[in-house]
């Protein structure tokens, strides 16, 4: 009976362990802790994966943001707003069409050149500078001309 406890115990500690060890990036939280931002960057704007991921911290890597992207749901989560640091798409080889996400961010008037690129200075979206803007607006001055 004795050894019969301890075998129950040592399951649940497996179990516990394969959970423990199951990828951050599988779990629900870590998901939604990427959509959440992903669902602010208004349309025509753009964030990288890397700056998806400095913004979360520690346990983000822009690969990780980058395949939690691809598991996106396309009626709930602007994905296609999210490129690479070099201002390129990076969905060609997983996405068909290969240019789709190209073609819909076009579609909300993000420029691409000849390479396939949008001018990053122009198009990416920094959370903080772009809510203390809306602030800002909303408060008017205190101050008239």
């Amino acid at each position: 009976m004795a050894e019969h406890k301890s075998k129950s115990h040592d399951g649940a500690n497996a179990a516990a362990a394969s959970a423990s060890s199951r990828p951050l990036e599988d779990t629900p939280a870590y998901r939604e802790h990427v959509y959440e931002i992903v669902r602010r960057i208004p349309a025509g704007r753009v964030m990288t994966y890397g700056q998806i991921a400095e913004l979360l911290g520690e346990g983000y890597t822009p690969r990780t943001v980058g395949f939690v992207m691809h598991a996106a749901d396309e009626e709930t989560t602007p994905w296609h707003r999210v490129i690479n640091s070099q201002g390129a798409c990076s969905t060609g080889r997983i996405i068909l069409p290969p240019d789709k996400q190209q073609r819909m961010l076009e579609a909300e008037g993000v420029e691409f050149d000849a390479r396939g690129r949008c001018n990053l200075g122009r198009y990416r979206w920094v959370p903080d500078e772009a809510e203390a803007e809306n602030r800002e607006e909303s408060q008017g001055s205190l101050f008239t001309d």
